[in-house]
């Protein structure tokens, strides 16, 4: 019982004093972990053999899928859902799915930019840390020095900037942005 209105209390399925999920953080600690072993892997498995351009590439899309998901996941906190109620009535592929985004915005949110971002950004970083491996291997101290000083600022400067323009992006384009998600995971569920 309430001891202030006599009522009695509400009980919160898997939710602590503070309104924390408590379900939630476990499994998105989990994903996480089992997302970051497999991309590590993945990247470690893609540049053993690859030539420096190719490592280059893998770098920058692992920066670029690290700010794509920053702006879906800034988006998604955004966005309202009243554009897209009109949008579901007419059966628009993509507005039930948008709906379903919004109305879960903490954990798109939560995933996108903790989850993928974080780990976007451990990735780059440990991707730049071979990058810098290969192309020191036989360089003299201060050539290493600046060339891993170089790489670090760059792929530093690129998340960071490309963060900061995904979430103006974001924020200001936000509706067509959760719209799109909506349309490919349509798009993917119908496929099934």
């Amino acid at each position: 019982m309430d001891s202030d209105s006599g009522k009695p209390k509400k009980k919160t399925k898997n939710k602590q004093s503070g309104g924390v999920n408590v379900r939630w953080i476990v499994t998105i600690s989990v994903v996480s972990f089992f997302m970051s072993v497999t991309m590590s892997y993945l990247s470690q498995r893609a540049l053993e053999n690859v030539g420096n351009i190719v490592a280059f590439v893998i770098l920058l899309a692992f920066i670029g899928f690290g700010i794509i998901f920053d702006i879906i996941g800034v988006a998604s906190t955004a966005s309202s859902e009243k554009r897209f109620h009109s949008m579901a009535a007419r059966k628009v592929p993509g507005a039930k799915q948008a709906i379903w985004i919004v109305r879960n915005a903490e954990k798109v949110g939560s995933f996108c930019n903790d989850v993928v971002g974080d780990i976007s950004g451990i990735i780059s970083g440990a991707t730049s840390a071979v990058i810098i491996t290969h192309l020191t291997n036989n360089a003299a101290d201060l050539r290493s020095v600046l060339l891993s000083l170089a790489i670090t600022g760059c792929v530093a400067s690129l998340t960071i900037g490309g963060k900061a323009v995904g979430k103006t992006l974001g924020i200001s384009r936000s509706e067509d942005i959760v719209f799109l998600v909506g349309r490919l995971l349509a798009f993917f569920s119908w496929k099934k």
